[in-house]
């Protein structure tokens, strides 16, 4: 996960990145963090991607995989 900014996770492109950014989420970890209190929950974290943010179910699909296979593999 490293320093990768925002833009970097899979899903995220320019416009649902800037949302993020203003939003606090700056960096993967960040939001790696917002997937953690959800208890890793693809479903929650999709539905608050959503719900916060206004991604679509593809959006929301793709960042969801990526953070619970980073989880996956290092946690």
């Amino acid at each position: 996960m490293g320093e990768k900014e925002i833009y970097e996770v899979a899903g995220i492109g320019k416009v649902l990145g800037e949302k993020l950014v203003k939003m606090g989420f700056d960096k993967a970890y960040v939001m790696l963090g917002q997937f953690l209190l959800l208890k890793k929950d693809q479903d929650d974290f999709k539905e608050w991607l959503k719900a916060e943010i206004g991604a679509n179910s593809k959006q929301g699909g793709d960042a969801a995989t990526c953070m619970s296979e980073w989880c996956n593999a290092f946690l």
